[in-house]
């Protein structure tokens, strides 16, 4: 499998597509107006498509609703943080956990990469079946008017505030670091048993060995990437986590509610973590800044990916490689092509996201049966592919063309695992109705990219939505980039509605700024009446 990530550090924006044997597999969109300062810009109508997952936040309760089990944190939002009492558990078995000395006999067990699940290992002791079954209220884990140590689990989304976590744990390269839970875990995705046993061994041994240099009543989660990791590997990242949860702790003695603590890494930090595997031939940037930022965290955490980074020099845009730009402007289009001539409508409400399966003008020579199976196949396999790179999650429900027998419904049935298996994000796959109706669970982290590249709109001719002033500016911008490669030195013009040129305007030193580092000095932006919002014509002057 070639693997390829292409870097799009664009004024405004960031954008990362993951390329595998030339298909874009995932997409990853990040709004950067607003953090020159260093302050996320965020208001609950505007999030800006900037990300706020697994900043550590001190957080007020400011009300506990024992019939809901949940309270409500404030964590310097416009909206209030969401704490279910699940995810606040952690709280009420803190003294336990604090006082617990490691335990290098107790089981090794699976987590999420992210530790995102509560309390993510659960030794197996006497009376835990009970623990187990008797799960803590609210009012055991919180109390309104105290302070507490969050963590954002999930953006806001639409008119709901942040998902948040007492189950505080922050991700290295290798090892993500759960500052209160001593024990060994592993990812997942470590399916090889020899190498779950050897990863174990390696852990027990580096904490058993290097206390003073570790955070101390800390356990660890194995992540996939620490696949074939060595001793010092595991110990130079488990002591790179130990120094940002001492500052971490450090800062919260003098802190104030509400306050954040720590930031996650930045977008392109983020990737190079996340992203960069065994398996990735090449990253490819196309701007020298977010080149060097990338080169630095390599030097720092992963210096064997470093030879791997490249500057895109190329003749044109860095999407243009694999015509992405056509391809991300589809996805917010209800429509999926497929390859036999089918299709697959996906449509989202508040409540679900519906998928239907059409086999179109397709007409397999064997027959209806073998016209359905072959055109759920299809769908089945784009499917996975659609939700991940449309950031789509909650419930979702897959009406696929009636296929007749057992056989039939197993085929699509592994095919739409087999789909969904390269999703990081958790799912779940419910067997097929006597409907021919699937419904799968896909963890909601953040809004979906509908979402953050369009707008609720009355006038849109039945669509529901339009493209925001945000999404259409930005894309100006690239086509400005374009017709200055096209152009070099000549000045450009830009004709747009008024709204968008007010946009860019209010913005104005931020985006000219981003754009001078992208080689385009000469722009003027002028207000026309007769463009609707998402028209507009760049051009380049004599």
């Amino acid at each position: 499998m070639k693997k390829e990530i292409l870097i799009n550090a664009g004024a405004g924006e960031i954008r990362v597509a993951i390329v595998e044997d030339d298909r874009l597999q995932e997409l990853f969109l990040e709004r950067t107006i607003g953090l020159a300062d260093g302050t996320p810009r965020r208001r609950a109508a505007d999030c800006g498509g900037h990300s706020l997952i697994g900043n550590i936040v001190l957080g007020r309760v400011r009300r506990v609703l024992p019939g809901m089990q949940a309270a409500f944190v404030d964590i310097g939002l416009d909206r209030a943080g969401f704490l279910g009492a699940r995810e606040a558990r952690c709280l009420a078995d803190a003294g336990v956990l604090e006082s617990s000395a490691f335990d290098s006999s107790a089981p090794v067990t699976n987590a999420r990469e992210d530790g995102s699940s509560p309390c993510p290992w659960r030794h197996a002791r006497p009376g835990d079946a009970a623990v187990e079954e008797r799960a803590p209220r609210i009012g055991d884990c919180v109390r309104e008017g105290e302070e507490i140590l969050v963590q954002v689990v999930k953006d806001p989304i639409g008119d709901k505030g942040a998902r948040l976590s007492a189950n505080v744990t922050m991700p290295g390269r290798l090892l993500v670091l759960v500052p209160h839970q001593p024990g060994i875990a592993l990812s997942r995705r470590i399916d090889d048993e020899a190498e779950r046993v050897r990863l174990a061994s390696l852990c027990e041994q580096m904490v058993a060995e290097s206390r003073a240099t570790l955070a101390a009543g800390a356990g660890y989660i194995v992540r996939s990437a620490g696949i074939g990791a060595e001793l010092a590997e595991l110990r130079e990242d488990a002591e790179r986590l130990a120094e940002a949860w001492l500052a971490v702790a450090a800062t919260r003695k003098s802190a104030r509610a509400p306050a954040t603590l720590h930031h996650d890494l930045d977008p392109i930090e983020r990737v190079m973590r996340d992203e960069v595997d065994a398996a990735t031939s090449r990253v490819l940037i196309d701007d020298p800044e977010a080149l060097a930022v990338a080169r630095a965290y390599c030097r720092r955490a992963m210096p064997e990916a470093e030879g791997r980074l490249e500057l895109f020099r190329d003749a044109g845009m860095l999407f243009d490689l694999y015509d992405l730009e056509d391809e991300i402007e589809r996805l917010v289009s209800a429509r999926v092509a497929l390859p036999s001539g089918g299709w697959i409508t996906i449509e989202s409400t508040e409540a679900l996201t519906a998928i239907d399966v059409n086999s179109g003008s397709f007409t397999s020579a064997a027959g209806l049966e073998e016209t359905s199976l072959r055109v759920n196949l299809e769908a089945a396999g784009e499917i996975g592919r659609q939700l991940r790179l449309r950031g789509i999650g909650g419930l979702i429900v897959i009406d696929f063309i009636h296929v007749g027998g057992a056989t039939g419904v197993d085929k699509v049935l592994a095919a739409l695992n087999q789909s969904l298996s390269r999703d990081r994000t958790p799912t779940q796959i419910l067997p097929m109705s006597e409907f021919g109706l699937v419904e799968i669970t896909r963890k909601r982290i953040r809004d979906p990219l509908s979402r953050m590249m369009t707008e609720s709109c009355r006038a849109c001719r039945g669509r529901g939505r339009t493209r925001s002033c945000e999404t259409v500016a930005l894309e100006i911008l690239r086509r400005v980039e374009r017709e200055a490669l096209h152009a070099p030195g000549r000045p450009i013009v830009v004709r747009a509605a008024p709204e968008v040129v007010y946009w860019i305007e209010t913005h104005g030193a931020e985006l000219r700024a981003g754009l001078a580092r992208r080689n385009v000095s000469r722009v003027t932006f002028e207000p026309r009446s007769e463009f609707a919002r998402e028209g507009y014509d760049v051009s380049a002057q004599v």
